[in-house]
């Protein structure tokens, strides 16, 4: 299978990761030269489709498949035009993305199929999340204890030409899973938990058999399939909810490869999402074969001999980086290390039999990078409770 990924970045080194994996030939295609997934590819290419489709379309036709990894709407357009006419897979589904970057759009179809979804402004209360429609991430988010503050958030998504979302701030675990369907029918995957940095951005993610109990798990996967199949999903898509004391609240849908769960879950299962994708486009899904064991994924961020757990988006800034098993006895990881570095940026994944398993050689990376690099000390920051 040789697999071209349109987009370096976040998205890019996750599907880059999976792909090699798998036992794929990746070719990468990305406008900018220092786009970090292009050093962790077979084949990169730097490259913008839309400046130069005839290049670009030279290339999809030596693929067996083409993922886009990126958010650009007027890219994710031509390469749904061009890719059809060529009649060459892909791995995506427009309408879908569509739906699923707008938080009213999804949340709507969410509510005609019964997800329970977090309370309602003003019938909520305080505090309340006031956020964008159509932005990722964190991006314009604002949590609220008063009207002063949330005229504020209204205001900063005015700044952004977007419409606003105000919904109650719910508190408990940060859940998620991915679903692959094929237009009709739809699959849930793998349940994962999602650990926020000091900043709300994700530092960590944990793929335990234990993350859910047995009724919690079916309420989620019977939810997600539900939106699924109320979307005609003919792709992959990340469902995120959270666990409150009043059971599950569903936050948002997003129809494209996410980055981070998919990598945690191979780890901790041996599911490869990216694999699972491919087949159910060209040759049928390929049944599951789970392992049952526990993984653990996780950002850190080296510099001036302190050793930190950091958000994505700080680890984004990592250069030129490598794919490498057993640096620092973990598993696998993605990062720019070097003996000597005074800063540098890293993923690791660890696995164990079982969550205090991988914890206990997650806890001996982080020591054995403490002792390599003589750090002074390791800070891993969370969110101040609200």
């Amino acid at each position: 299978m040789r697999l071209c990924i349109v987009g370096g970045a976040l998205q890019g080194m996750e599907a880059a990761f999976l792909g090699r994996k798998a036992g794929y030939e990746t070719v990468l295609m990305d406008r900018r030269e220092n786009a970090p997934a292009l050093s962790i590819c077979d084949e990169p290419h730097v490259l913008n489709p839309l400046e130069d489709p005839e290049r670009a379309l030279e290339i999809f036709r030596t693929c067996d498949a083409v993922l886009p990894a990126c958010e650009e709407h007027d890219l994710l357009e031509l390469l749904d035009g061009i890719l059809r006419d060529a009649g060459i897979p892909f791995l995506f589904d427009l309408h879908a993305y569509d739906t699923s970057q707008s938080k009213l759009e999804s949340n709507r179809l969410m509510q005609s199929v019964g997800v329970p979804l977090p309370g309602h402004w003003p019938e909520c209360g305080f505090p309340v999340v006031v956020k964008p429609s159509s932005q990722s991430g964190s991006v314009g988010v604002t949590v609220a204890h008063s009207q002063e503050e949330i005229d504020e958030g209204l205001e900063r998504i005015e700044r952004l030409d977007d419409e606003p979302v105000i919904q109650e701030f719910v508190h408990g675990k940060s859940i998620s899973l991915e679903v692959i369907g094929d237009g009709e029918e739809s699959v849930p995957y793998v349940t994962t938990e999602v650990v926020l940095d000091g900043g709300y951005d994700c530092k960590e993610v944990r793929c335990y058999p234990t993350i859910l109990d047995e009724e919690q798990e079916r309420d989620f996967a019977r939810y997600s399939k539900l939106t699924a199949e109320g979307l005609g999903l003919k792709g992959l898509m990340d469902v995120e909810a959270i666990l409150t004391p009043k059971g599950l609240r569903f936050l948002e849908i997003d129809a494209r490869i996410p980055s981070q769960t998919p990598a945690a879950i191979l780890t901790g299962t041996g599911v490869n999402l990216l694999e699972q994708l491919v087949l159910s486009r060209t040759t049928g899904r390929k049944p599951l074969t789970r392992s049952g064991r526990s993984g653990i994924y996780w950002h850190l961020h080296f510099r001036d001999g302190v050793l930190r757990t950091t958000g994505e988006k700080e680890f984004s800034h990592v250069l030129r980086p490598r794919m490498e098993s057993g640096l620092f006895g973990s598993d696998d990881s993605i990062s720019d290390y070097s003996p000597g570095k005074r800063e540098w940026h890293g993923t690791f994944m660890v696995s164990g039999a079982t969550p205090e398993e991988a914890e206990d050689r997650r806890l001996s990376v982080i020591r054995a990078i403490m002792d390599s690099c003589a750090a002074e000390r390791f800070d891993d920051l969370s969110p101040k409770e609200v």
